[in-house]
């Protein structure tokens, strides 16, 4: 049973994820103190004076919990877009990469889509001869016309 498991979690593909998950909570870390102490910071100042940050007050002046905060929403936008552009190019990227290297083609773009006249499902694979939704019969795929 535990031979089982260590041949499980040894497998290259849970090792690559893991460590690209330790990555991604390191990078998110950093990423997170980027936005909180670099980006709030100049958001506020936009507002200017003594306000909470960039938003408007809907309660009682002062009140933090009555107050629309628009500044720490774009914060976060910032951070996710960060965050996600730092993962595909650190971490997405090299692993296509390398498993190019190796013949295997990972993340590709999918194929042509056709949509079911039965059931007006639009994600069917253009060489399906059934649909995967209402199992009703596919005509053939038109030819690609030739140029001539």
């Amino acid at each position: 049973m535990l031979k089982g498991f260590k041949n499980f979690v040894m497998r290259g593909d849970i090792v690559t994820v893991a460590v690209g998950l330790i990555i991604a909570l390191a990078l998110s870390t950093l990423i997170k103190a980027f936005t909180d102490f670099v980006i709030n910071p100049i958001i506020a100042s936009l507002q200017g004076g003594r306000s909470l940050g960039l938003g408007w007050q809907l309660g009682h002046r002062g009140n933090k919990a009555t107050y629309l905060d628009l500044g720490s929403f774009i914060s976060a936008l910032i951070y996710f877009l960060i965050f996600m552009a730092v993962v595909y190019f650190c971490i997405v990227m090299p692993y296509k990469h390398v498993q190019a290297r190796r013949g295997v083609v990972v993340f590709r773009d999918p194929g042509p889509l056709k949509t079911c006249p039965a059931c007006l499902s639009e994600d069917l694979p253009a060489a399906a001869a059934r649909c995967r939704h209402c199992c009703a019969e596919q005509p053939p795929a038109a030819a690609a016309p030739r140029p001539s």
